[in-house]
């Protein structure tokens, strides 16, 4: 009836529905209605209704329209719907007419309840990430902000059921490269809320190439120029790699520094700052420290400092510096930055000192910085940040540090007055009425004597000129007569904290430093001025004066070498004793670890505070207090005899040390000879596997010229047969005869060829026989060198075992010489019995090349071999100096056989060839004679012996 009444326009009788039973209606539409329309009709209404009703919705829908999402994928419409609803329902973000005073902590508490409702069944989250991966615009963006939100609301819940999900995080990685840029910018949202705290996330998105495709939309954007899309994506990127290392070695690795180059090119033109552009800039120096700061890992840090030299980012950071127009807050972080590309890196320290400001003259930049520092007008921010730059200069860098100082010394300071140097800046901020300058200069000062003994001292040949008339002071009586006179002085600012900063300079120039503790001590009026502070009861503000007192009380008992008499350390300590008390002054000394500000001190490299009175502790003392806290307490409680003890102990420590260290070196250099010796030994294993090898070969090739030569031999008793067989042949011819006496000339040269292949034998059996006599003379020699080196290093007896096993080898060799010899008399008989015409040349010939080819072969085994022994005798601290001689002899000599040998296997070769050509004529007369009608045996007939001679007489018969 009331559905008839709104339609016929009648009144409606009775009260309307409220809220919560018009989403009961709806709810039930969307369960039961088998139509699709009439669901999506019910999805928007409860869309509708969803911000009002909020709470009802939540309640009543959200199981409905988790079940849409299951069942009506088909249709975008009704999916976009619902996640819009689901997302009015999680979401915070209200409109800002509906937001109230009271409501924001209600607010919190719902999205948080209705997030754990929806992710308590991780198949909702899984369906989300499905629906994302949707192209439809109605789906995947709605989808994208649910995610959000949730992920807002819930974060590490939600991140574990994505990680586990599978190909969760990839599938959200594809966002960044939709094509529509609402989505793709809601969707570096998602990825900023997805990669929080979370380092495997982090990962996983970084090696799905998110470096690549967010600097890519930050170029598209205009860099620092760009609008909200750029800041997001920083963002995203400082999420990735801050406290990750992993990440920030792959960032590195991939080339990507190189990329954030183009930010820093603000132009000279620095006059249009919009606050999007500065806010850009902030976040991308931010990014930059990020990758360069001290908490990571020192390798890491290194090479990314290394790398932004390289690709020129240190050089623009520098121009920025130096660059007119910057806004302050991007100036103090360009600051922050620079100080820690350049911290401990000594090539970008030593770039950065070259660094020039653009002004007439130009002044380093370290000096404007400075300028900067010790300028009260400045922001405070600002100081602090130069300050921390200067700390970074200095850190690691005893060049710089070297540099500094080097402006204080009476020799280096300019006379003309025209230029104003980092020391005279750093004194006149010590000694100025300021005392956030007088702090700010004690502690820049401080770091610059860090860990350096030699500047210590130097830094006490500085003198000041106090006032006119009056002669100077030096630098450490200046800082003394200012701190026992502080109060009096009228200052702008903390009167402790000026205190503070001299006391730190003061400390950390005694430290570990024996004559800047007597310079100190030679004043005699600093003791009783350190034991009347630590003695007196004051406030808290003073305890930590009191306390840093009773440290640099306590370093100058420490570090005291007693040169001087009325303040050694047993008279020292007894003035404590009686004016302080030792409980006392251990109790101030720890005044200064229990005080808040020193524990904030001690978190971080860089001076961060909220206001200038939380100015006192700087990083660097804070260590130093941490080592001498304790040494000081023990060294209190000592007495004379123990200190006695103490000191004898450290000189036979230091006598200890002494002969450890002269050990360590012959050590060092026994086992430099050592390798040495192992390298050489090596060289000789190498050296004798190759003349191993080369002996196989040659081995070898005398196997082959024996086999040639019995070949040649069995060929010549042939042709000799065959020649007087057929002599009577020849003469019935004019055309033989001549070429008979042709043989006959030829056998004549080979007969002198063979009395030169005897010359030249008997003269390299002279050559064999020195080589005997260098042997002996050898041996000799390892012999008065064994005598000589027998209270030698254990090792050398490997050597001379060695040196035995050559010597075997070489008697082995000169008795396969003497066998080579007797060879040599056996084939000379041989030569001598052979056939007078032909036989004589070819043996002769052959026998030459076998004995060519051993001597070869000998003279090479005992070249190496004595070579050998040369480079042996070399490493015994080269007694044997006249063995390279003989080995440069001995080469000679080897170029010499070598080229006799490659002669006469020159001649063999000829000599076959020879051989060749006559068995060609030979046969060439056979088949002349045959021609002519003369018979002709063959060889096989003239082998068989009398049958043949038959044969032939037969032959004869028939000619007739």
């Amino acid at each position: 009836m009331n559905f008839l009444r709104g339609v016929m326009g009648g009144p409606s009788a009775g009260p309307q529905p409220s809220g919560a039973e018009t989403i009961q209606k709806l709810c039930d539409r969307v369960a039961s209605s088998t139509l699709l329309d009439d669901r999506r009709d019910a999805v928007r209404a409860l869309k509708s209704l969803s911000k009002k009703y909020r709470l009802e919705v939540g309640i009543q829908a959200m199981e409905h329209l988790i079940h849409v999402l299951q069942t009506d994928r088909s249709d975008s419409e009704i999916i976009g719907y619902a996640l819009d609803t689901l997302y009015n329902v999680i979401s915070n973000d209200l409109e800002e007419e509906e937001q109230e005073e009271n409501l924001p902590k209600q607010v919190d508490d719902l999205g948080s309840q209705f997030t754990e409702i929806f992710i308590k069944q991780q198949e909702n989250v899984t369906l989300l990430l499905t629906l994302v991966e949707e192209f439809d615009f109605h789906v995947r963006w709605p989808g994208v902000k649910l995610l959000t939100s949730l992920l807002k609301q819930q974060g590490p819940q939600v991140q574990q059921i994505i990680l586990v999900s599978p190909m969760g995080v990839s599938r959200l990685m594809d966002l960044l490269a939709d094509s529509r840029e609402v989505i793709r910018n809601d969707g570096v949202l998602l990825l900023q809320q997805l990669t929080k705290s979370n380092a495997a996330i982090q990962k996983i998105v970084a090696f799905e190439n998110a470096f690549e495709r967010l600097l890519d939309i930050v170029t598209e954007e205009g860099n620092s120029d760009g609008g909200i899309v750029v800041e997001d994506c920083l963002l995203l990127l400082q999420n990735l790699l801050k406290n990750n290392n992993s990440n920030q070695n792959f960032f590195k690795e991939g080339s990507y520094i190189q990329r954030m180059k183009p930010w820093f090119e603000v132009g000279d033109d620095n006059c249009g700052w919009s606050a999007q552009k500065v806010t850009n800039l902030h976040l991308m120096l931010q990014l930059v420290r990020v990758l360069v700061s001290p908490t990571n890992p020192p390798g890491a840090t290194s090479s990314c400092q290394k790398a932004m030299f390289h690709c020129g980012l240190l050089q623009q950071l520098c121009t920025i510096l130096m660059a007119t127009g910057v806004p302050a807050d991007i100036l103090t972080e360009t600051i922050n930055t620079v100080s820690e590309v350049i911290r401990g890196c000594q090539m970008n320290q030593d770039y950065f000192a070259s660094v020039n400001a653009p002004s007439n003259p130009p002044r380093p930049a370290i000096v404007v910085l400075l300028m900067s520092m010790v300028n009260e007008r400045q922001p405070f921010v600002l100081r602090c940040a130069v300050l921390y730059c200067f700390q970074c200069f200095l850190y690691k860098n005893q060049k710089g540090q070297g540099e500094i100082v080097s402006t204080l010394l009476p020799s280096t300071i300019d006379a003309t007055g025209n230029s104003v140097s980092a020391g005279q800046l750093l004194c006149g901020g010590l000694f100025s009425t300021d005392s956030l300058s007088n702090w700010c200069a004690a502690v820049a000062l401080a770091h610059a004597l860090q860990e350096n003994a030699t500047l210590k001292e130097q830094l006490l040949r500085v003198q000041l000129a106090t006032s006119i008339g009056n002669p100077p002071v030096s630098l450490l009586q200046q800082c003394t007569n200012i701190l026992s006179q502080g109060d009096k002085i009228d200052r702008r600012g903390s009167k402790v904290q000026t205190r503070v900063g001299l006391l730190m300079l003061l400390c950390t120039w005694l430290s570990n430093c024996s004559i800047a503790v007597t310079h100190f001590l030679h004043n005699p009026a600093n003791i009783p001025f350190l034991t009347g502070q630590i003695a007196e009861n004051l406030g808290e503000e003073e305890q930590l004066v009191q306390g840093l007192c009773a440290l640099l009380l306590g370093i100058s008992i420490y570090y005291n070498d007693n040169s001087l008499e009325n303040y050694r350390k047993e008279k020292l300590k007894q003035l404590i004793e009686k004016r302080i008390g030792r409980e006392n002054f251990i109790e101030k000394l720890g005044f200064i670890s229990k005080h808040e500000l020193y524990s904030r001190a001690a978190q971080k490299p860089q001076p961060s505070f909220s206001s200038p009175d939380h100015m006192m502790f700087d990083h660097e003392f804070t260590k130093l207090v941490k080592e001498l806290e304790g040494v000081i307490s023990k060294a209190i409680y000592k007495s004379s005899e123990e200190d006695k003890k103490e000191e004898e102990v450290k000189k036979t420590l230091e006598q200890h040390d002494n002969i450890v260290t002269h050990y360590k070196k012959v050590i060092r250099e026994q086992d430099q000879e050592l390798e040495e010796l192992k390298q050489r030994i090596n060289t000789l294993t190498s050296q004798n596997e190759q003349l191993q090898a080369t002996v196989t070969q040659q081995v070898s090739q005398i196997q082959q010229h024996k086999d040639q030569y019995n070949l040649l031999k069995v060929q010549l008793g042939k042709d000799a047969q065959h020649h007087n067989s057929h002599s009577e042949t020849f003469q019935m011819n004019g055309i033989q005869m001549e070429e008979a006496s042709k043989l006959k000339e030829e056998l004549e040269e080979w007969k002198n060829k063979h009395e030169l292949l005897q010359g030249q034998l008997r003269e390299k059996d002279s050559v064999i026989e020195k080589l005997k006599s260098s042997q002996l003379e050898m041996g000799t020699t390892e012999q008065s060198l064994q005598t000589s080196k027998s209270g030698g290093l254990e090792h050398n007896n490997e050597l001379q075992k060695e040196l035995e096993m050559l010597r075997s080898q070489i008697q082995l060799q000169s008795a396969e010489i003497s066998k080579l010899q007797i060879e040599n008399q056996k084939l000379q008989v041989m030569n001598t019995t052979a056939d007078p015409v032909l036989g004589d040349s070819g043996a002769a010939a052959a026998n030459n090349s076998e004995l060519e080819g051993r001597l070869e072969q000998e003279v090479k085994e005992l070249k190496s071999e004595v070579k050998a022994l040369s480079e042996e005798k070399e490493s015994l601290k080269q007694h044997l100096d006249s063995s390279s001689s003989t080995v440069a002899i001995l080469q000679d000599e080897k170029s010499k056989l070598q080229q006799e040998v490659a002669e006469s296997k020159k001649e063999q070769d000829d000599l076959l060839v020879l051989l060749a050509d006559q068995d060609q004529k030979l046969s060439a007369l056979k088949i002349k004679l045959k021609d002519l009608g003369v018979p002709v045996e063959d060889e096989d007939d003239i082998e068989s012996g009398d049958q043949g001679d038959e044969d032939e007489d037969g032959d004869e018969e028939e000619q007739d």
